[in-house]
This record gives structure tokens, sequence and C-alpha cells, in this order.
């Protein structure tokens, strides 16, 4: 079900890694459909200009594909916001983690791959999945 998983940055990042032992489960994630929010698409971009390097050509076509698989990424508005920085205050998280928890909360997706968080952490009806886990 696309809607019921919503990926954090790292999922996208090895999806596109060359030579990293995560890149084919990435990639079976994000062929199976999921959801993304504008603030991953920004650390996603950031990422890969800044520390991978890549040409904004390599970085557009990458995002074109991710949009393709997940669908048009959803906006960040001032509730998602306002509800990571009560996230971001009640569970000690970043801020950056919190928009992204929050953004999977109002997306109504079930689960939130990533390796940031910690597996099997619950926040409202969303629960924490390292898909990346041995």
């Amino acid at each position: 079900m696309p809607g019921e998983r919503f990926f954090d940055t790292n999922v996208l990042i090895y999806a596109f890694a060359e030579d990293d032992p995560r890149s084919g489960r990435a990639e079976a994630l994000l062929a199976g459909g999921g959801v993304i929010g504008v603030q991953v698409l920004n650390e996603f971009t950031n990422v890969t200009r800044r520390k991978l390097r890549w040409q904004w050509s390599d970085i557009e076509a990458a995002i074109k594909v991710i949009e393709d698989l997940a669908g048009p990424a959803r906006p960040l508005t001032n509730a998602i916001h306002a509800q990571a920085v009560a996230l971001a205050r009640d569970h000690s998280l970043s801020f950056y983690d919190a928009l992204i928890v929050a953004a999977a909360i109002d997306a109504g997706c079930r689960l939130l791959n990533s390796e940031d968080l910690q597996d099997g952490q619950k926040f409202g009806s969303v629960t924490v999945e390292n898909p990346f886990r041995p």
C-alpha cells in the first residue's frame, strides 16, 4: 500500500548509492511505493550536493525517479511545523527528525522507514522501522 510507508532521507540516499550494502533493500522499498515530504527532498538535495558532490543535473534526475515512484512530495505546512516543535520538545528529537515524524503522521502513514530514530519507537499511529537493521 503506497501511503502506508513514509521514507526518511537515508532510504533515498542508499537507493542511489554505489557499492553500499543497503542499496538493494533501499531500492526495493522505494520501488514498492511510499510517501516522502519536502523536508526529505531538502535533505536529499543537501547531502547529494554537499557530501556526495553530485552535479545538479544528477540531483534533478534522481528527484524525478523518486517522485515517479513515491509521487509528489507532501508539502511542509505550518501545522506540520507546529507538530514538529511539540515532538522535538516532548521526545527530545532533533528538530529536523521531528519534521519528518510530523510529516509521516500528517500523511497518515503507519510506518516511518528510518535508521536515524529508534527502531520500534511509536509516535501516535506511526511506528519507526529501521529497514537496514541486521
